[in-house]
């Protein structure tokens, strides 16, 4: 997208740069001419994500919950992308780290940001805090309705960027994610998601664990339209103050991810149905990407069809070791 030009020769700070979603968005950044900081502490980034020794890129090992690191790389910057989080797993095990990473951190991170006067910060949350939501499509003003520490903690993030927008001025933008995969989401990562996990399974020739029945349904959108979504957001003066979900609009079950994978591999796999896990509680999500069309003229390009096949692609020609994208 043409927009997106303008982040030449900006200084971006994008925390978690070294994550799945992070390095697409770093990627994509240098791509366009963008100086970038990464603050990342390794917990599930890995530094072959990254293009190091890139002369535009500035990787910078530490926690968001250092203050005074962050104030000095948030200085540094004109904008910031705030990716750095723990993610649903590490949440479950571990609510006080997740607290003090994704609350603690976020914090930190606004604080930061408006002691700088930084132009626009925008957060990533997540489609977790709607929960089991009451009406299919969910809304941005639906009611949130969190069921694991993970969303809590998301959604805390989140009221803290509205907070400091109406009490401080400071801009902020808040994009929901809805089930990212896609290149660099790596399979030897224990944190990955299901995407991941299947084509792990299917590549080795293994069955595909469904926890429960597989009629869950999930919105499952491909990581780079969550990137352009995610710039956009930190460039659109209509995004300032404003909450986004970011996903497709379209509801798939994981019984039909699982089939269009065995598709997609060619490898005849079969299905093993197990226990469902404690974060498996949501039956239904599939998200209205209206809001995000309507103000910043963002659809997802990308079908999930489309999607597997580029992820198993990128799976083959990488070996799922390392994210060269």
């Amino acid at each position: 997208m043409a927009d997106l030009d303008r982040f030449k020769d900006q200084r971006v700070l994008v925390t978690g740069g070294a994550g799945f979603v992070g390095c697409n968005i770093v990627r994509r950044l240098l791509n366009i001419g963008a100086s970038v900081i990464v603050l990342d502490d390794f917990y599930t980034g890995k530094e072959d994500n990254l293009p190091i020794g890139h002369p535009k890129l500035e990787v910078v090992r530490g926690s968001v919950t250092d203050f005074d690191l962050v104030r000095r790389v948030v200085k540094a910057s004109e904008t910031v992308v705030h990716e750095a989080a723990r993610n649903i797993i590490v949440s479950m095990r571990n609510p006080r780290e997740d607290y003090e990473v994704n609350i603690g951190g976020t914090l930190n991170v606004l604080m930061a940001v408006r002691e700088a006067g930084v132009r626009r910060m925008v957060y990533a949350s997540s489609a977790s805090i709607y929960g089991n939501p009451r009406y299919i499509p969910i809304n941005e003003e639906d009611a949130a309705n969190m069921l694991t520490p993970y969303s809590v903690s998301k959604f805390a993030g989140e009221n803290y960027c509205k907070a400091f927008y109406e009490s401080y001025g400071t801009s902020t933008a808040v994009v929901r994610y809805s089930n990212v995969y896609g290149i660099a989401q790596r399979p030897d990562n224990p944190y990955c998601g299901v995407v991941a996990k299947f084509f792990e399974s299917a590549v080795a020739g293994e069955a595909l664990h469904i926890h429960g029945d597989g009629q869950q349904t999930r919105d499952f959108t491909f990581v780079e339209d969550v990137t352009e979504a995610t710039l956009l957001a930190a460039l659109s003066p209509k995004a300032e103050g404003q909450v986004y979900n970011v996903a497709t609009g379209y509801e798939a079950s994981i019984n039909q991810l699982a089939r269009l994978i065995i598709e997609v591999t060619g490898n005849r796999v079969a299905l093993d149905y197990v226990d469902r896990r404690d974060i498996d509680n949501i039956r239904r999500r599939v998200l209205n990407i209206e809001k995000i069309r309507r103000d910043l003229r963002w659809i997802p390009s990308v079908t999930l069809e489309q999607g597997l096949r580029r992820t198993f692609q990128w799976l083959q020609e990488a070996g799922g070791r390392k994210a060269e994208v």
